[in-house]
């Protein structure tokens, strides 16, 4: 029996809620999640309903209206709070509608079976709560940047607790210093300096590391280390 035969044969030990997604999609995204040992369940109708009252790991929704009670009962409930949430969308921009419920990361449309395996690879860790091995939180949320005399948005890809990475059409370059804020679920707005480390032009992405002086980025560890935790 080959690797991949045996972790497609793996006993689910999560479970992800797929939120109103049409058929081919859930049959993609099923068989994905499947490979890691994550069940996936299809909710359909009172999707809501049956989040308010049984435990999940993860959750894919479509990023379309409707989403914002499915994601706000997420987010308010006792036992899937900390749930990893995916999108289905095809834009930063649908995803910034969203922003404030803490997106962890986002499938584009039209869904490919080898891009959305990538995808949940990269994720599945946190899925499965193996924490030790998950020292990053990918989430999505607007960023406000000031650098110098600029201000412009990005947006955050993963966050840790002595930086992130975020994704902006502003260029940057290593070493440039910089100010970001931004609010995260129950994280209140928090300011913070930092340094750019890498970039990628070709992506738009670069990476951060928070000023190890600036006593404020301490919030941010904390922050990360409670939603590990949980």
């Amino acid at each position: 029996m080959t690797l991949a035969t045996q972790i497609s044969h793996r006993k689910a030990t999560a479970r992800t809620a797929l939120v109103d997604l049409k058929d081919s999609s859930r049959l993609i995204l099923s068989e994905c999640f499947r490979q890691f040992g994550i069940e996936s369940i299809a909710l359909n109708g009172k999707a809501a309903d049956r989040l308010k009252k049984e435990k999940f790991d993860a959750c894919v929704v479509k990023l379309a209206p409707g989403a914002e009670t499915v994601m706000d009962v997420v987010r308010s409930s006792p036992s899937n709070n900390r749930m990893v949430i995916y999108g289905v969308g095809g834009s930063v921009q649908d995803c910034m509608k969203f922003s404030k419920y803490g997106i962890n990361a986002v499938f584009n449309e039209p869904l490919e079976r080898q891009t959305a395996l990538k995808l949940v690879r990269s994720t599945q860790m946190l899925v499965l709560h193996e924490f030790r091995r998950y020292v990053r939180v990918p989430v999505i949320t607007e960023i406000a940047v000031t650098s110098g005399e600029k201000s412009f948005i990005a947006t955050s890809l993963e966050i840790s607790s002595g930086g992130m990475s975020l994704k902006s059409a502003d260029a940057v370059n290593p070493g440039q210093a910089m100010e970001i804020s931004f609010a995260l679920l129950t994280l209140p707005r928090i300011w913070v300096k930092g340094n750019v480390t890498w970039r990628n032009p070709a992506k738009g992405t670069f990476g951060l590391r928070f000023d190890a002086q600036d006593e404020r980025r301490r919030k941010i560890r904390q922050w990360v280390e409670a939603y590990l935790e949980n």
